[in-house]
């Protein structure tokens, strides 16, 4: 009887041993998901009605936060991120956004550059650059490139979902601080042409001759920007020839010069 009762017990136990479920693995690390580009999972339940837009910004962080600001509102849903142009394009093919936030400063092609392209091949997609820069120039360069609204980041947050539904209803967005600038410029420019020697730079050079302004050398412009060394002294060469300098060294003091009047 004892041996009876003493097996009883030990099936007893191993019978309850196979029905404890087995230890959850350990958790894992946040998934790079959560900061990185691509197309993203919106958490929430319902998108039948919540507008999808694309983020094009290469600081994770920021995307992040952006992302989160937007998904805040009921009416909008953050589809994706690109980091870079190339990347902006090719989501925006898959995915068809109604929408895409660009920022200026992306490395390789430029914000203008993608918003150029971006204009020809969805020309009824409305696009809302968010930039680091709150000159007028590169708010009235990014609406000829085909931009429908300019918001800068130093601007208030709910200024971005003012801008959005500005511009998904089909009008022009100007974010206040930036607003009468752009006006002043382009009112100044038509009375006295020619007032900003830069405004006869492409947008390519531009954007050189911010770098070199900025400090950086050819090599690491041309490796910035995906072009050749080659082809970034020949930006160089034409903005000595628009501005009307003599030499490199010039175009040098201009370009710091110019950076630093416009705190940029």
């Amino acid at each position: 009887m004892k041996s009876t009762a003493r097996a009883g017990r030990q099936a007893n136990r191993k019978s309850r041993k196979s029905t404890v479920p087995a230890a959850a693995p350990a958790s894992e690390p946040i998934a790079p998901d959560s900061f990185s580009s691509g197309v993203v999972d919106s958490p929430k339940s319902d998108l039948s009605q919540a507008i999808p837009i694309l983020i094009v910004d290469d600081h994770p962080l920021f995307r992040h936060g952006l992302a989160q600001l937007i998904n805040s509102d009921d009416g909008y849903s953050i589809c994706g991120e690109a980091s870079s142009a190339p990347e902006a394009m090719a989501l925006v093919r898959k995915l068809r956004p109604k929408l895409a936030i660009v920022d200026l400063g992306l490395k390789g092609p430029s914000g203008i550059e993608l918003t150029k392209s971006l204009r020809v091949e969805f020309p009824k997609m409305p696009i809302l650059v968010l930039s680091m820069h709150d000159e007028p120039t590169y708010a009235v360069r990014s609406l000829r490139a085909g931009a429908n609204g300019y918001v800068t980041k130093q601007d208030a947050l709910g200024s971005v979902l003012i801008a959005l539904r500005e511009v998904l209803d089909g009008r022009v967005y100007l974010s206040p601080s930036m607003a009468s600038e752009v006006i002043s410029n382009v009112v100044l420019t038509k009375r006295e042409p020619g007032a900003d020697p830069t405004d006869g730079l492409t947008d390519r050079e531009l954007e050189v001759l911010e770098r070199i302004g900025k400090g950086e050398e050819v090599k690491a412009i041309a490796k910035t920007l995906h072009l050749s060394p080659k082809t970034v002294e020949t930006h160089r060469s034409h903005i000595k020839e628009k501005l009307r300098l003599d030499n490199a060294r010039q175009v040098a003091r201009y370009a710091v010069q110019w950076v630093s009047a416009r705190g940029i």
